[in-house]
């Protein structure tokens, strides 16, 4: 069944009460993408992969997806859209920390999209399912870059700029060729396959128990 994003925030937030905790979530969350990006591409040993963060939770899930995809050998840069003390949630920033100690995994911020390789891969973890209004800097141009970049593009949770209760878009919107979706699709994703690409629904690990009273 599809289910709305409020009824996903609802559900995450009873599973966290049940000690279920986000963080758990976020692992999953990323180890799932990552299965799913391997298993598509095979061996992404030594491949040059970008990963676009925002400040929220699934700029939380790309940075999981960093420490597991340098587990399998690939070269990982991660550009995160902002500064790290603008990070919005712990688990976030908890996450934010352990890649801190990692030298495998370059870390960039700020509003400079001038890389010195080529991306194989690009993530996708700028907005969530948080998106409203016209998309501004540097989130616009970082879209704009993905969009411009021949190369994989993978798309954690929803492409960014798509809303995924309405399946409508913002000003400015990133077109993916995979996307993974947590726990149970929402009602607006599926609208746009030219945008998501191929498109999968994984589990991450909530107790069935936390949709009790939601749905």
């Amino acid at each position: 069944m599809e289910i709305t994003v409020d009824q996903m925030y609802q559900i995450e937030n009873k599973g966290h009460d049940m000690g279920f905790l986000k963080k758990f979530m976020m692992e999953n969350a990323g180890a799932a993408s990552v299965r799913r990006l391997v298993g598509k591409l095979g061996n992404v040993e030594s491949k040059n992969i970008l990963i676009f963060v925002g400040l929220g939770n699934n700029g939380g899930d790309g940075l999981v997806m960093a420490r597991h995809l340098a587990g399998y050998g690939a070269k990982v840069t991660v550009m995160l859209l902002g500064t790290h003390d603008k990070i919005k949630t712990e688990e976030s920033n908890w996450n934010w920390l352990i890649l801190q100690k990692m030298p495998s995994v370059k870390l960039k911020s700020g509003d400079s999209f001038d890389f010195d390789f080529k991306p194989d891969i690009i993530v996708d973890g700028i907005f969530g399912t948080g998106i409203s209004g016209e998309i501004r800097e540097p989130y616009a141009s970082a879209i704009n870059y993905i969009n411009q970049t021949d190369c994989y593009k993978f798309a954690v949770d929803v492409p960014s700029g798509l809303n995924p209760q309405t399946g409508e878009t913002a000003n400015i919107y990133t077109k993916c060729d995979m996307t993974v979706t947590f726990h149970r699709m929402k009602q607006g994703i599926p609208k746009r396959k030219d945008l998501t690409g191929e498109l999968y629904t994984e589990k991450i690990g909530i107790p069935p128990e936390a949709e009790e009273g939601i749905l």
